[in-house]
């Protein structure tokens, strides 16, 4: 991912190109496409906190039926959950070879063992569902970048293509389902290929063959981002959550990465971020999204910049010692030592604990994080992410 989370270029360095050369975030030219809302100018003033600033996890909660907690295992961490406090894992990631915009096949990123390590979970949990997560980026030495996704997804052919052959692993190595990371259609990070008329149409179109192909014994979700499609010159960027609901169990949405420091990249609700958890479910309902088919993204790690040394800590890394509470945006920072203004934002098990019983109130199910490696020795975070969730 980045310094410690290496190739989460993949997953979120390219928010960098985001904010400064696809100018679709915060004080970047929007054109006449209307690509982004209005982006608050002045950043969050820090709260003097009344409260501690983290919480304690002393018990563990007994799990609630329908409810779920979900965590990513990175083909490049060796961490893994602890298996009684988790419903759902998804490896990253899986890829796809392409040759002259004709699907050929696909692969695992990293090694057989690590998969089998995360697939053997089942054996701590049986109750576990695992997922293989496709990305649209480039890992492994003998691929090279051609039409990723947004070939894949364009003819008949390719679609049932990469959807056989996604049933054929699934029953290959017992797991239960497939999660589609395309970030996004009609958006070219990492060298990507896309098609501003028809990514979107055929993301749709893409996760349709896949449920036709899947039925309804296997599972099929997406990681997606925090607004509904977005008209543009030439088309459409983004996923049509409309359009792509039906045809899935539910959404991974990753409420994080939203901005930088002096703002909050993970906040609950903060006007002056560009984005936060409060837009993100209002945009999935306001789509037609059902609210039980929405899970809240939590990141175990801090962000303070897009580039740079130390961009992004993990949890596990980050220097705490110093952390406020921010009551506005119900996440702690860690404050310059000067100007106390916000650099990392992050979450610990007190914002995850706002958060889940925010999300419960609304009807949301679950939430997972990006990603498991990130969290301490003593899995402060998912016990934490257990316990807002099963109530």
């Amino acid at each position: 991912m980045k310094d410690s989370f290496k190739n989460c270029a993949e997953k979120y360095s390219r928010l960098l190109i985001y904010f400064t050369v696809i100018a679709l975030f915060a004080g970047c030219t929007k054109g006449s496409s209307g690509d982004t809302p209005t982006t608050p100018t002045t950043p969050t003033t820090p709260t003097t906190p009344t409260v501690a600033v983290d919480t304690t996890v002393t018990s563990m909660q007994a799990k609630v039926q329908g409810h779920d907690v979900g965590v990513y295992c990175t083909y490049y961490g060796t961490g893994l959950p602890m298996a009684e406090y988790v419903t759902y894992v998804n490896y990253a990631f899986a890829e796809l070879y392409v040759s002259n915009n004709v699907y050929q096949g696909f692969k695992l990123q990293g090694t057989e063992s690590r998969f089998q390590n995360v697939v053997d979970l089942k054996k701590q949990n049986s109750s576990i569902k695992i997922f293989i997560s496709f990305t649209n980026g480039i890992a492994n030495s003998d691929n090279k970048i051609d039409g990723g996704f947004s070939a894949t997804s364009a003819t008949d052919a390719n679609r049932k293509a990469f959807a056989h052959d996604c049933l054929t692993f699934i029953k290959k190595w017992g797991i239960d389902g497939i999660d589609i990371d395309w970030e996004f259609p009609g958006l070219g990070w990492s060298s990507a290929k896309y098609d501003l008329a028809n990514d979107t149409n055929n993301y749709t179109l893409m996760m349709k063959t896949l449920r036709d192909t899947l039925g309804t014994k296997y599972m099929l979700t997406f990681a997606g981002y925090v607004t509904d499609k977005r008209a543009v010159t030439g088309g459409y960027r983004y996923i049509d959550i409309g359009g792509v609901m039906p045809y899935v169990d539910f959404v991974n949405m990753m409420t994080y990465d939203l901005d930088a420091a002096p703002n909050y990249h993970n906040a609950l609700q903060s006007a002056s971020s560009y984005w936060d958890c409060v837009r993100t479910v209002a945009a999935y309902k306001a789509a037609g999204a059902p609210v039980a088919k929405l899970h809240l993204g939590i990141p175990f790690y801090g962000r303070k910049a897009w580039s740079g040394t130390n961009a992004a800590v993990s949890y596990k890394s980050l220097s705490k010692s110093s952390a406020v509470w921010s009551s506005t945006a119900s996440v702690p920072y860690i404050p310059d030592a000067t100007t106390k203004a916000v650099t990392y934002s992050y979450d610990n098990a007190k914002s995850i604990f706002r958060k889940g019983k925010w999300m419960l109130s609304l009807g949301l199910p679950g939430m997972f994080c990006w990603e498991i490696s990130q969290d301490d020795a003593s899995y402060t975070l998912q016990k934490a992410m257990w316990n807002a969730t099963m109530k």
